[in-house]
């Protein structure tokens, strides 16, 4: 009795130990997807193909813009907020900075840096770069990463030296 109880307990151990393995190596490849998937966002941006932006948003994603007064909880209002993507010039772009991406089964989380350059310029008419820290939560839905979650703020300005 002891001795089947044992074969049970060690057949559980190495099922556990052998899924524990394969979500590993999920894992893996599922980093890789979402840094594609935030590349992909970067890019349809640099596009200012406001459809492919949004495409890359699941229906449920909530938007806090990086200029943004309000949090953006419909696919009606996240569609407002990349409005000026239709008339940005064509130089307005964006650049990843660092990413630190965690999976979680299904949802991943990649929070990280991108600088944009323009649409804003300075009083000698070049691009103004505005660098922002982001936060975006996926969910893998039907294969595609898409955002439910999407947080970005304008990193501030260093603080002047002590004197």
């Amino acid at each position: 009795m002891a001795s089947s109880f044992a074969g049970i307990l060690l057949g559980v151990t190495l099922a556990s130990l052998s899924g524990c393995a394969t979500t590993a190596g999920d894992g893996s490849g599922a980093k890789e997807q979402v840094a594609a998937a935030t590349r992909a966002w970067i890019d349809a941006m640099g596009s200012h193909d406001q459809e492919r932006v949004l495409a890359l948003y699941d229906p449920e994603a909530v938007l806090w813009g990086t200029t943004s007064p309000t949090i953006r909880v419909n696919p009606v209002s996240i569609r407002g907020y990349f409005n000026f993507l239709r008339t940005a010039p064509p130089y307005y772009r964006g650049v990843l900075g660092e990413q630190r991406i965690r999976v979680y089964g299904d949802l991943a989380i990649n929070t990280g840096t991108y600088t944009f350059i323009g649409p804003a310029l300075d009083a000698a008419g070049n691009p103004i770069s505005r660098q922002a820290r982001f936060s975006f939560v996926y969910r893998n839905r039907d294969g595609r990463w898409l955002i439910v979650d999407h947080h970005s703020s304008a990193v501030p300005a260093p603080k002047p030296a002590p004197k």
